[in-house]
């Protein structure tokens, strides 16, 4: 991983980072091992236009931040790349062997791939670069547009933390699509 120096700018992107993927997980139910992709513009969280004033550092603080909330709850984090990458994703070697996704050959850096990504390809352990995912759950900063690795029927999570730096933060669970017509009956718990 990169050398990184925190200042209070980047300690408070992170903390904002944590926070949006702590209130994440406490409405979106996930169970251990679940995937949640992550779309992240450094530029539009340092209140640029996305895609013109990649940042390193602001990458890694978002990387920092999320990661160890979800490493703290046994869920994968899924970096979606930028779209000169083609919204690819870097997941650890692990995740991808067990949800059965085909590794393709690139190397995010952060003038293609973005800085998020990048992070999370230094930071993982075995970090490998896949198309796609179906995601449980995801946290959008800077309107990267993660919907295409989410599983089919997203639902908006309202959460406190509306931003991070002057980036918005949107994000989603997924829940199981409705089958049957008007007699059958559903279960509560995955609503």
């Amino acid at each position: 991983m990169m050398e990184y120096r925190e200042t209070e700018a980047l300690a408070t992107i992170r903390q904002e980072a944590a926070l949006a993927a702590e209130q994440l997980l406490e409405q979106a139910r996930l169970t251990r091992g679940s995937l949640v992709v992550v779309g992240c513009s450094s530029s539009e969280i340092g209140a640029e236009k996305i895609g013109t004033h990649s940042s390193g550092e602001i990458g890694q603080a978002v990387f920092l931040g999320i990661w160890g909330v979800l490493k703290e709850h046994g869920l994968y984090l899924a970096a979606q790349c930028c779209e000169h990458l083609n919204r690819a994703l870097i997941v650890e070697r692990e995740a991808a062997e067990k949800y059965g996704l085909e590794e393709v050959n690139v190397i995010p850096w952060l003038k293609g791939g973005g800085s998020f990504a990048t992070a999370a390809y230094q930071g993982f352990e075995d970090p490998v670069a896949v198309e796609r995912v179906q995601a449980a759950a995801g946290i959008d900063i800077g309107d990267t547009l993660i919907g295409m690795h989410l599983r089919r029927v997203a639902v908006p999570v309202r959460t406190a933390q509306k931003n991070v730096g002057a980036a918005r933060v949107v994000c989603a669970r997924t829940r199981p699509k409705f089958v049957g017509g008007e007699r059958a009956r559903y279960n509560e718990a995955l609503l």
